[in-house]
């Protein structure tokens, strides 16, 4: 049994590491944490809009819960119809859009309070691109099938990302870590589902959100990781 002695020398030693919590990320881990995070703010906004389109926009919202809702407006972009016609494609772009508008603010917070820095989304070339495939989309199917092999793509491309942050960021940032753990099961969550509508409505068996072996090209050459090589 441990005396009290044992227990406050234990909390002493303990209370540095808990403190790193609320303090930016040890040696190599910050950098890669400030740039995940902005990369992911900016990914999830291109992400509102994405789903604003599919679902509508409710410049009004009310109290009626109805598959006829659409998803708050996207800061820089105009009102749209819901160009969406299945109920299930705009149930899935209503709930990410929600979620995705959580998330934005959640790093926001951490680059905040561990960087002191205030970071705005913004919209990245990448992601300009899918955005410009679904605005041009015809309403109705046309707009249904790019959209599921469009946001499907976009979902992917978060994911080698998003294992990096649950891989190698900070040992003590455990917030981030669940943020991206949970990122990583609503996204491949959502691609599986994808996959299977587009089987559905569209006849397409094999469709995959990369082209041909990229997820198996291998480690780059590098048989290893890095680290900073300090404490």
């Amino acid at each position: 049994m441990k005396t009290i002695p044992h227990i406050l020398v234990a909390a002493a030693t303990l209370a540095p590491v808990l403190a790193l919590a609320d303090g930016p990320g040890a040696g190599l881990t910050a950098q890669y944490e400030t740039a995940f995070m902005k990369m992911a703010i900016d990914h999830h906004f291109a992400a509102l809009r994405m789903t604003e389109l599919a679902a509508g926009t409710d410049v009004q919202r009310n109290g009626q819960i109805s598959p006829q809702e659409g998803t708050s407006p996207t800061p820089g972009f105009p009102a749209t119809q819901a160009k969406a016609t299945l109920d299930d494609l705009k149930s899935m772009a209503r709930r990410d859009n929600r979620v995705q508008r959580e998330e934005i603010m959640t790093m926001q917070s951490f680059l905040r309070d561990w960087y002191g820095i205030d970071y705005q989304p913004r919209l990245r070339p990448e992601n300009a691109v899918q955005i410009a495939i679904l605005e041009r989309a015809q309403p109705g199917a046309d707009f249904n099938h790019a959209f599921y092999e469009t946001f499907s793509r976009h979902h992917y491309t978060l994911m080698e990302p998003v294992n990096g942050c649950m891989t190698g960021i900070d040992l003590t940032h455990l917030d981030l870590r669940r943020e991206c753990e949970t990122m990583w099961h609503s996204q491949m969550a959502d691609i599986d589902m994808m996959r299977h509508e587009l089987h559905k409505h569209f006849g397409i068996v094999d469709y995959q959100p990369f082209r041909q072996l990229a997820p198996l090209e291998g480690n780059h050459g590098l048989p290893r990781g890095e680290h900073s090589g300090g404490s």
